[in-house]
């Protein structure tokens, strides 16, 4: 028996966090919502968090600070935004971005690749489990 998997979900629509969290639910996961930055960082520092799905404009605030603590515990994400990667600062250029609209079945494979990105992850047919970035773009 496997564990579920925990993806933490920061979006301050809450039709699109609804329907994400449904979306992420029926594929297994377990979510931990938060609809504001605040939220987003007292879950970052302390929740069992396996990834991540950052919206880039909460409620009218940046989320690169719940990024940063997410970096300090080794925990993957992806950002989401309807703005594309262009307002991605230097630090997080590298990090996925999942463009709005999105299709569920996108969703889910790059959530799926996130926790195999997570290192210490087991990586069948992987020479190089660090290697996130090629994983994530396979």
């Amino acid at each position: 028996m496997t564990l579920a998997r925990t993806v933490m979900l920061v979006e301050d629509e809450m039709y699109l966090a609804m329907m994400l969290q449904d979306v992420l639910e029926d594929a297994g996961y377990t979510i931990l919502l938060a609809s504001r930055v605040e939220q987003a960082l007292a879950l970052a520092a302390t929740a069992a968090i396996d990834a991540a799905i950052l919206d880039i404009n909460v409620d009218g605030s940046e989320v690169f600070p719940v990024a940063e603590a997410l970096m300090a515990r080794d925990i993957p994400f992806m950002f989401a935004s309807g703005y594309g990667d262009r307002r991605l600062p230097a630090a997080h250029a590298s990090a996925p971005t999942l463009q709005k609209p999105y299709r569920p079945a996108t969703v889910c494979d790059l959530v799926r690749k996130l926790i195999a990105s997570r290192p210490g992850e087991a990586q069948p047919g992987r020479s190089n489990p660090d290697d996130a970035k090629a994983r994530l773009n396979d």
